[in-house]
């Protein structure tokens, strides 16, 4: 048997584009020999899934998961919207949703989770999923809500099916568990969250950067009316709270009726958010765009 050196194993990586791990593991299981290693990888898959890396993966699906008290939001990606329509992947993200529930949100706890009925992990089978498929995906974020009393309630913009869409919220509601209609406005407002797409609860939360930056360009907006700079502070002031309406849940005018104030409905229902999140498919990645002319030239190498 030869002797699995660093050198072996770049080798072996450069040649299948596979993982370290994979590649020492390959070689191991073929005593050493490169074209056998090869050979392993392929039959697994893991070579045809790490050709396919370098594409950008910004479609796939929102999975959401819940219990009374608890939900789960993870986003899996894929190349095309077509993959979305896949049972199979949808089953894997439906599945990685509820395994979340359990593992919590650090997505390198959840790759290393057991998928269940494969003897694989999440990862591996996310793997043997691309082998399969053919398109590169990635399981890419995953946030866990929960409350001691109360509701998380979910929402699903447009479901593909139950619990699997492009956008997916999760709130969760502080209340006395007897509160009648939580969980009805739970719904609410995760169809609120959904469409009005708020960064922080409450003003307290807003991040202190993005704020600066806001009264940055609305005092140089002002400016440029000329005003005295007494006038421009207050004018900077007036719209910082036009500001706070549009990012600011608690701030935010209700979806459902056109005019109360989110804050107010809550109050009024005796519950109180003590935390959300949205996910919405794709968002933050930049997508590749070429025409087919430039895509035949970086094939045919020119």
């Amino acid at each position: 048997m030869a002797e699995i050196t660093a050198a072996l194993v770049k080798d072996l990586r450069e040649k299948t584009g596979a993982g370290m791990m994979d590649c020492k593991r390959a070689l191991s299981e073929s005593g050493g020999d490169i074209d056998a290693a090869i050979d392993w990888l392929r039959k697994k898959g893991l070579a045809a899934a790490a050709k396919k890396s370098g594409r950008v993966a910004a479609e796939g699906l929102v999975g959401v998961a819940s219990t009374p008290r608890a939900a789960a939001l993870v986003e899996v990606n894929a190349e095309t919207d077509f993959v979305a329509r896949n049972e199979t992947f949808q089953a894997f993200v439906a599945t990685v949703a509820k395994l979340a529930l359990d593992v919590g949100e650090d997505v390198a706890a959840l790759n290393a989770a057991p998928f269940p009925g494969t003897g694989r992990t999440v990862a591996e089978e996310l793997t043997h999923l691309i082998a399969t498929v053919g398109e590169n995906m990635s399981l890419r974020r995953a946030r866990v809500l929960r409350v001691k009393q109360g509701a998380v309630a979910t929402y699903v913009h447009q479901p593909l099916r139950p619990g699997l869409g492009r956008i997916g919220v999760a709130v969760a509601l502080e209340a006395p568990s007897e509160l009648e209609g939580l969980e009805l406005l739970g719904r609410q407002m995760g169809m609120h969250i959904a469409a009005s797409r708020p960064d922080a609860i409450d003003i307290g939360a807003v991040d202190p950067a993005a704020l600066e930056r806001e009264r940055a360009i609305l005092a140089d907006q002002a400016r440029a009316s000329g005003k005295p700079e007494a006038i421009i502070e207050k004018m900077v002031d007036g719209r910082v709270r036009k500001y706070y309406e549009e990012v600011v849940l608690l701030e935010q005018v209700w979806v459902h009726d056109g005019e109360s104030r989110v804050k107010a409905v809550l109050a009024k229902a005796g519950a109180t958010v003590a935390d959300f999140a949205r996910f919405n498919l794709g968002e933050g990645i930049e997508k590749q765009s070429a025409d087919f002319a430039a895509e035949v030239a970086a094939t045919a190498g020119v």
